[in-house]
């Protein structure tokens, strides 16, 4: 740089320059010449070395360094060396201006202090892409650590911009925070809160991203799309979002689907009530007319008649201890035609059971496993198969308690 000032100088002698409009024009010059030198600066990082840096991380086999020096991360990398630059020359270029070069001084290392902050937290955005979406607890634990790193980066670059302006040394601020740490506390209490929150969420293995989950107080039945250190975003089903505090998660209750995701079947409990009136037996045997013993007569002697076995006949249909009812034989009916729907898993629980009656009728709870695990297939097979156990009731004899409003 003293160079360019000594050819400066030559060039101001040269065109004949002289008196007090030298330092004027001396210094308009060396203006220039920095302002170019920096854009060249920022050209050559942005333009040369970013190209070349990534095409040497995609020729290696390793994935961290395609993850970690992205062109994003790069570019804004980019963006701090023609700052370096001027703070570099301002000492040559206003030599003459003290107050003018503090200034500047100044300015500069507010930028790139506020583009170094940019730079860190673009590249600590990039480290939550090195689990390559894998649901894994440490992918939870990497976003947290990610949320705190950034949080406390922004924190020191505040603290650091605050001193340049007073023209303070930033430990001595630092070391005043202590009687603040309580009003810090109060501050990012939320962030604090969430911070305890998904390390629980996520120590527990309770909650990761892609899970669909149902929250009833927040009114979320949807995928998991961020887990973040004060929010959860939720994609409803119909495309909604909802967010929910991990607080919210760890104090309230959530259903995760994960289970059900990870396994074959979805279990399906339904319940129907039938009229009291419509169960009847189901046997045809009209009973025997009584029929008025025989009295032999006074003269015959009296002969004892041995006791003649009575004939087994087997009751159609029936228990052991009776027939069955209509309400019976639609039981075993829908339990066999479960086994035997596509739908159904046959190696998990089928049963058709009677419950607990309440004043609504007899109780008949049917209990199977979808093979459906999507919310579309599993509700049409659940529809199709409720329609036909209601509709089979009529066949045998059998009506369905309904309340009719009132007129």
């Amino acid at each position: 740089m003293e160079t360019i000032t000594i050819y400066v100088k030559h060039l101001i002698d040269l065109c004949g320059i002289q008196g007090a409009a030298v330092p004027y024009v001396s210094h308009t010059v060396m203006v220039i010449v920095a302002i170019l030198l920096a854009a060249a600066a920022g050209l050559l990082c942005r333009k040369l070395l970013t190209p070349l840096l990534l095409k040497l991380t995609a020729r290696t086999e390793v994935r961290w360094d395609d993850v970690i020096f992205n062109e994003r991360v790069l570019n804004s990398a980019s963006s701090i060396v023609p700052a370096i630059v001027i703070w570099g020359l301002l000492p040559m270029t206003f030599y003459d201006f003290p107050l003018i070069q503090e200034v500047l001084a100044r300015l500069t290392a507010i930028y790139i202090t506020v583009m170094t902050v940019r730079t860190v937290t673009v590249l600590i955005d990039s480290l939550k892409l090195l689990e390559n979406g894998q649901r894994t607890a440490r992918q939870q634990y990497l976003y947290s650590f990610c949320g705190v790193m950034k949080i406390l980066i922004i924190f020191i670059a505040a603290i650091v911009v605050i001193a340049i302006i007073l023209g303070k040394d930033p430990s001595t601020l630092f070391a005043g925070l202590g009687a603040a740490s309580a009003i810090l506390m109060l501050a990012f209490q939320d962030t604090i809160k969430g911070l305890v929150a998904g390390i629980r969420l996520t120590s527990n293995d309770m909650l990761h991203i892609g899970d669909w989950i149902t929250v009833p107080s927040a009114g979320a039945n949807g995928t998991v799309e961020e887990i973040s250190l004060t929010m959860v975003k939720v994609r409803n089903f119909d495309n909604t979002i909802v967010t929910v505090t991990p607080q919210t998660l760890v104090d309230g209750s959530f259903q995760n689907w994960l289970g059900m995701q990870q396994r074959e079947g979805r279990k399906q409990t339904r319940r129907l009530y039938f009229d009291f009136r419509s169960i009847r037996t189901d046997s045809t045997a009209t009973p025997a007319t009584p029929v008025a013993p025989s009295v032999p007569p006074a003269s015959a002697p009296f002969v004892p008649v041995p006791d003649a076995p009575v004939p087994f006949v087997p009751v159609p249909d029936g228990s052991p201890s009776g027939p069955t009812t209509n309400i019976t034989r639609y039981r075993r009916h829908i339990e066999e035609w479960l086994r035997q729907n596509p739908a159904v898993l046959p190696d998990k629980v089928i049963l058709v059971r009677q419950a607990e009656a309440t004043q609504g009728g007899c109780c008949v709870e049917f209990i199977f496993w979808l093979r459906a695990q999507d919310a579309m297939t599993y509700e049409h097979d659940t529809s199709d198969i409720m329609e036909y156990i209601i509709a089979a009731a009529n066949d045998y004899g059998l009506r369905i308690y309904q309340q009719f409003p009132e007129q």
